[in-house]
C-alpha cells in the first residue's frame, strides 16, 4: 500500500509538471502572432527552469516500477526545458539578437527531443503504457512543428499550441485523477487512473540493481551535443555561437547526474562513460564562448586528446565484455577523439562534426535498443549471451557477478566504486597541462575544461563516493586533489594572475604538499599503487609551485605529467579489471607498513547489509564454521560466536583483549531454546523472563544443569562465572532472526576492553581489525547506552540488583516485576523497607560478578535501614 501511494504521487508530480509546463507554452504560442507575447521570454525562461527541477525530483524519486518508461520521458522533457529555458531568457535578456539568432540556438534541440520523445512513444505504445506515450508523442510533434515555423511561415505556431494542449489535458486529467486516487484512500478513481487494476497486469520487475534504467535519459543527452555540431555540418543551422551553449551545459550538468545515478545502479563502466562524455560536453560549450575574449576561434591540445581515445578505447574493451553492443557504441567516441586530435580547430572543422552526425545516429539506435530491451519482454539481441558463454570457457578471466559484485570495504553503500572514474580523471588532468599556456592569450588553446572538469568536478565525484563506500583515506586524496586541480587550473590557464607571480599562490601550494605529504603518509599502510599514486602527484604540486615562483625548468611539466600519468592509468587498469573480473589481475600491491589490529593487509573481512536475507544467511554460515561476527542489535554492536564452537568463542574472547573478570554473555531468541530446561528455573525466574523480554535487559541467572541444553560444551568456561550467567533475548528482528539459524550466540561488547561501545558498523572493523570475520552492517545504532543488566540470582528470596542501568531505566524493572509479583508469594527476609522499599539499593561491597559489570554505587550504605536489594 505505501509503496503504490509513493508511486502515485509521483507519477502526479511529473504529470502535472508536464501539463504545467505545456500549458506555459500553450499560451505563448497561441499569443505569439501578437506584438508582444502574453508572457514575456525571461519570465517564461525561469518558469520552465523551476518545472525541469521538479520533473528531474518527479523522475528519479519515482518507484522502480516501471522506471524505464516514466523516468526517461520526465528526465527527457527535464533537459529540454532547461535548454529551452535558458535559451528564452538569452533571448529576453537581447543575448540573441535577431530571429536568425534565435532559430540557430533554437533548432539543434528541437531536432533532438523531437526524435527522442518519438522513440519514447513509439516503445510507449509497444509496451501499453498509453499514458506517457501519448504524452511523448505529443510533445514531440509540438517540436516537430516549431522546428517547421523557423524555416516556413506556412506553418503557424497554433499547431505548436494545439499540441501542448493536448499534453496538458492529457497530463493534468491523469495526474489529477491520481493524486484524488491517494487522498480518498482509493475510494474515487476517474476513468483510466485505476492503479490498482494496472497493477494486477504488470510483471513484477527485479530491483536488483542489475539494469541501468538511466542510461536511456544519457543516451539522450549525447544526441543533444551531437545535434548542436551536426546541425552546423547539414547546413540546418548558421554558426556556432553563444546561443548554442544552454544545450550543451545543460546536457553537460544532467549527464554528471546520470553519472551519478548510474553508480547508484551499480553500473560503473556505464557510469564512467557518462563522466568522459560530460567532459566533452562542457568542453563543447566553453569552445563556443571563445568570442567573449577573443575573436579567433581556440585551438585544442594534441596530447590530452589521444591520451582521451586510448582511454575510450580501454572502457570499450571492457564494455564489450559486458555489452557488446554498447562497446562497439563507445568506438564512435573513440574515432571522435581522434578526429579532434587530428584537426587544430577542433570542433568547429568538417571531421569531429561528421562524427557528431554519426554520433547522433548511433545514440538514437542506442537509445531504442535499451528503453526497449528494459520495458519490453522480448529483447533485441545486444551480444551478452555469446560473450558470458565465450567467458565461461576461460579459466584465466572470470567475470565477476553475484550479489557482492560492488561490496563496499567499510559498510553498506548504495553506490559502486567510482575510482575508475578517479583515477582517469587524473590521467586527464595531467596530460591537459602538457600544454605550457600563452600569459599573454592564456585562453587561446582549449585547456580549462580538461582540467578544472575532469580534474576537479568528476574527481569530487570520485572522492564522495568512495567516502560513502567508506574509504576515507582515498576519498580525502581525490577530494584535496580535486580542490588543487579546479583552483590551479583557473588560475594558471585562466589568466587569472596575467604575467606576474605571487608569494601568496606559492604558500597556498605548500599547503597543499603539506596536506598531500600527510596522505603519502598514510597509503603506506594502505598499498603500494597507492603509495606511488599519492607521491607521484607531489611533482604536479612542484610543478606548480615553481611556476608560481616563475622559476618552472623547462620540460619539467612534461616529465611529471608522464610520470603521475602513466602511475595513474596504472591504477586505472587496475580498478577496471578488479571490478569487472574475479582475482587481482592488475593487483594495487600490499601495504608497505602493516600494522596488526589496525585493520591494515589484503585480507578485509565482508561487510555485508543487515537488511537482506541473503547477507544475514551469510553471517549464520560464517558463525557455524567457527567464524566470529559484528552484528548491530537493539543497543550498540557486539562481537558475536556460535556457543557450540568453543574455538570461535576462544577467538572472540581474545581479539578484544577481554578482561577475565568480564566473562562473556549469552543471548537467545526465544524462550523456547530454553523450554527443555524449563524445570530447572524457578516459576518466578521463568515469569519474570517472560515478561522482559524482548528488551535491552540482560538477566544474571544462576548458573546450572540448563546451561548443558544449549551445547556449549568447553564453551561454557567463557560465558558468565561458576555461580551466573548474564542472558538475553535481544528486541531486534535481525539479531534474533540469526540466532535462530545459528542457535545461541555467546555475545561481547564490539571494541576492547575499556574502550567505548561501537555505535556504527564501521568503527567495528577500526577497533577489531582483521580478527573480525565479518560484519553486518545496519548503519548507526539506534542506541548509544547498552542494556539494563539486572542481578536476578536472588530473586527466589524477594531480592534483585543492578549492575548496570542503561536504556532501561529501573523504574520499568520493578514496574515488571511488580506484575510477575502478583502471580506469586514471596516469603520476606528479616528486616523491612519503607514504602519506597521496592527501589534498588545495591553497593560495591555487595556486588556480585556476573561477566557484565559491577553493581551500581550510587546506593546508600546497609546502615541507612534498608537492604542492598530490591524487596518483594
Amino acid at each position: 500500500m505505501a509503496d503504490r501511494k509513493t508511486e502515485s504521487l509521483h507519477s502526479s508530480i511529473g504529470l502535472l509538471g508536464i501539463s504545467a509546463g505545456s500549458l506555459l507554452l500553450a499560451v505563448h504560442f497561441y499569443s505569439l502572432p501578437r506584438a508582444s507575447p502574453l508572457i514575456p521570454s525571461t519570465a517564461l525562461g525561469v518558469l520552465l527552469l523551476i518545472l525541469s527541477s521538479l520533473l528531474a525530483y518527479a523522475g528519479i524519486r519515482r518507484s522502480v516500477r516501471d522506471a524505464s518508461l516514466f523516468l526517461s520521458l520526465c528526465l527527457t522533457i527535464s533537459v529540454f526545458w532547461c535548454g529551452y529555458g535558458v535559451v528564452f531568457i538569452l533571448g529576453g535578456q537581447g543575448v540573441l539578437n535577431d530571429t536568425g539568432d534565435f532559430r540557430n540556438a533554437l533548432v539543434p534541440g528541437l531536432v533532438t527531443f523531437t526524435l527522442a520523445l518519438l522513440i519514447i512513444a513509439v516503445v510507449g505504445f509497444l509496451c501499453r503504457e498509453v499514458i506517457l506515450a501519448m504524452i511523448a508523442s505529443a510533445v514531440s510533434l509540438a517540436s516537430a512543428h516549431e522546428v517547421a515555423t523557423h524555416y516556413s511561415t506556412a506553418f503557424g505556431s497554433s499547431a505548436v499550441a494545439c499540441n501542448y494542449m493536448i499534453v496538458c489535458l492529457v497530463g493534468g486529467y491523469f495526474g489529477l485523477g491520481r493524486i484524488l486516487y491517494f487522498l480518498t484512500k482509493e475510494k474515487i478513481a476517474l476513468p483510466g487512473t485505476d492503479l490498482a487494476a494496472k497493477r494486477t497486469h504488470e510483471p513484477i520487475q527485479s530491483t536488483s540493481g542489475s539494469v541501468n534504467h538511466f542510461a536511456v535519459t544519457g543516451l539522450i543527452l549525447n544526441m543533444l551535443s551531437a545535434s548542436v555540431f551536426g546541425c552546423k555540418l547539414l547546413g540546418v543551422t548558421g554558426k556556432l555561437f553563444i546561443g548554442q551553449v544552454p544545450w550543451l551545459w545543460a546536457a553537460g550538468i544532467y549527464q554528471i547526474g546520470i553519472c551519478i545515478l548510474s553508480y547508484r545502479a551499480m553500473d560503473v563502466l556505464m557510469a564512467t562513460f557518462f563522466g568522459f562524455t560530460s567532459i566533452l560536453k562542457f568542453a563543447e560549450g566553453y569552445s563556443l564562448l571563445y568570442l567573449i575574449w577573443q575573436p579567433e576561434e581556440p585551438s585544442f591540445p594534441v596530447p590530452f586528446l589521444v591520451v582521451f581515445s586510448i582511454l575510450f578505447v580501454v572502457l570499450a574493451l571492457f564494455l564489450t565484455l559486458k555489452s557488446p553492443v554498447d562497446g562497439l557504441y563507445l568506438l564512435f567516441y573513440v574515432a571522435y577523439c581522434i578526429a579532434l586530435a587530428c584537426r587544430p580547430k577542433g570542433f568547429f572543422e568538417g571531421g569531429p562534426q561528421g562524427m557528431d552526425v554519426a554520433i547522433f545516429v548511433a545514440s538514437a539506435l542506442m537509445t531504442l535498443i535499451h528503453l526497449y530491451n528494459v520495458k519490453a519482454s522480448a529483447k533485441i539481441p545486444t551480444g551478452k549471451a555469446a560473450v558470458k558463454a565465450l567467458l565461461a570457457r576461460s579459466s584465466f578471466l572470470k567475470l565477476r557477478e553475484g550479489a557482492d559484485l560492488h561490496a563496499p570495504y567499510l559498510g553498506y553503500s548504495k553506490y559502486a566504486d567510482a575510482e575508475v572514474l578517479g583515477y582517469a580523471c587524473s590521467v586527464l588532468a595531467s596530460f591537459a597541462i602538457t600544454l605550457t599556456g600563452n600569459p599573454q592569450a592564456p585562453l587561446a588553446t582549449v585547456v580549462i575544461p580538461w582540467v578544472v572538469v575532469a580534474g576537479g568536478i568528476l574527481k569530487l565525484l570520485g572522492g564522495s563516493v568512495a567516502f560513502a563506500r567508506g574509504k576515507t583515506l582515498e576519498s580525502s586524496a581525490f577530494i584535496l586533489y580535486a580542490v588543487m586541480w579546479i583552483i590551479w587550473g583557473l588560475a594558471r590557464y585562466g589568466g587569472l594572475y596575467g604575467t606576474t607571480r605571487s608569494f601568496h599562490a606559492a604558500v597556498g601550494i605548500i599547503a597543499f604538499m603539506l596536506f598531500n605529504g600527510f596522505i603519502v603518509f598514510c597509503t603506506l599502510f594502505l598499498n603500494v599503487a597507492w603509495f606511488f599514486y599519492s607521491l607521484t602527484f607531489l611533482l604536479i604540486a612542484i610543478s606548480f609551485l615553481l611556476d608560481a615562483i616563475h622559476a618552472l625548468p623547462a620540460g619539467y611539466d612534461v616529465a611529471a605529467t608522464l610520470i603521475f600519468g602513466l602511475v595513474s592509468f596504472y591504477c586505472f587498469l587496475s580498478a577496471l579489471f578488479n571490478s569487472v573480473f574475479e582475482g587481482s589481475c592488475l593487483p594495487m600491491g600490499r601495504p608497505i607498513v602493516q600494522l596488526s589490529g589496525v585493520g591494515g593487509g589484503m585480507t578485509k573481512c565482508l561487510h555485508l547489509p543487515a537488511r537482506k536475507a541473503s547477507s544475514v544467511k551469510r553471517i549464520a554460515d560464517i558463525l557455524k564454521n567457527g567464524g566470529t561476527c559484528g552484528i548491530p542489535t537493539d543497543t550498540v554492536y557486539v562481537l558475536v560466536a556460535a556457543c557450540n564452537r568453543p574455538d570461535a568463542v576462544e577467538k572472540a574472547h581474545q581479539s578484544k583483549r577481554q578482561a577475565q573478570d568480564r566473562p562473556m554473555s549469552l543471548w537467545i531468541s526465544s524462550l523456547k531454546q530454553l523450554e527443555p530446561a524449563k524445570h530447572l528455573f524457578s516459576p518466578i525466574l521463568w515469569d519474570f523472563m517472560e515478561a522482559a523480554w524482548p528488551s535491552p535487559i540482560s538477566l544474571v541467572v544462576p548458573r546450572g544443569e540448563w546451561v548443558d541444553f544449549l551445547g556449549m560444551k568447553d564453551s561454557a568456561k567463557y560465558v558468565g562465572t561458576p555461580q551466573s550467567v548474564a542472558i538475553r533475548i535481544p528486541d531486534c528482528s535481525v539479531t534474533t532472526h540469526l540466532i535462530d539459524l545459528v542457535g545461541p550466540i555467546v555475545v561481547t561488547s564490539a571494541n576492547p576492553t575499556g574502550e567505548a561501545d561501537t555505535t556504527h558498523h564501521n568503527q567495528v572493523y577500526a577497533k577489531l581489525g582483521n580478527k573480525v570475520d565479518a560484519v553486518l552492517c545496519d548503519g548507526p545504532s539506534p542506541e548509544n547506552i547498552a542494556s539494563t543488566v539486572v542481578d536476578c540470582t536472588k530473586i527466589d528470596s524477594g531480592n534483585i540488583g543492578f549492575f548496570r542501568v542503561g536504556l532501561i531505566p529501573k523504574s520499568q524493572v520493578l514496574q515488571i516485576l511488580e506484575q510477575v509479583q502478583k502471580k506469586h508469594t514471596v516469603v520476606p527476609n528479616s528486616g523491612t523497607c519503607t514504602s519506597k522499599g521496592r527501589e534498588e539499593h545495591l553497593n560495591h561491597s555487595q556486588a556480585v560478578h556476573n561477566g557484565v559489570g559491577t553493581a551500581a554505587s550510587d546506593a546508600p550504605s546497609p546502615g541507612d535501614g534498608c537492604k542492598n536489594q530490591t524487596r518483594l
